[in-house]
């Protein structure tokens, strides 16, 4: 499955406006570890999963032309794995419907969630990935909350404190329902 409902405003709200593009376009992410893979075994079939159906013949077509190439010498196998790797990529990120950067440097930061939800693919058990959710959620929508209560007691002809108070009120109301939009995957405009 294909997460064309993680769009940028999805990364815009946990990450407070900053877009943090996912993880699978680094040379230490999963499209390129299935890459590796793919091409240690011979078997195009452990990377397939990773591109739409409609973009398989292409990627087994590059997959052909690597092995091919791989077998000339050290400096043609590097070049058309590192081909193979930006081509499945690519490709993984048209199916998400995102566009393609370029491959991102191994050992990036992605912050806490991805490290922590990827063991909990691997210990098969999502508890401490939900769990540390819940935590960031309920600390930052008490936070937002927080800082509008603040705000809300104001003289009404002091228009400054009016509209400190509307815009921290509208930073709690909107976080709350693009959260909500977010994880209940009901979002605007029929994405």
């Amino acid at each position: 499955m294909f997460a064309k409902q993680i769009r940028p405003h999805v990364y815009s709200i946990v990450t407070g406006g900053l877009f943090t593009p996912p993880h699978c376009d680094t040379l230490d992410g999963p499209v390129v570890a299935a890459c590796k893979e793919a091409l240690q075994t011979e078997n195009v079939n452990l990377i397939l999963p990773w591109v739409p159906k409609s973009a398989e013949d292409e990627l087994k077509n590059a997959f052909t032309k690597v092995l091919h190439v791989r077998n000339l010498d050290a400096d043609a196998a590097e070049l058309a794995d590192y081909w193979f790797f930006e081509t499945a990529v690519r490709m993984h990120r048209e199916g998400e419907g995102a566009p393609y950067t370029g491959l991102k440097p191994a050992g990036l930061d992605w912050g806490p969630v991805v490290p922590k939800a990827e063991e909990d693919i691997e210990r098969a058990n999502p508890d401490a990935t939900i769990e540390f959710l819940k935590t960031t959620i309920e600390e930052e929508l008490t936070r937002r909350f927080g800082r509008a209560m603040s705000k809300k007691q104001y003289d009404s002809d002091d228009v400054d404190a009016a509209r400190e108070y509307v815009q921290s009120m509208l930073e709690f109301v909107l976080f709350s329902h693009h959260l909500y939009e977010n994880v209940t995957g009901h979002h605007a405009h029929g994405e």
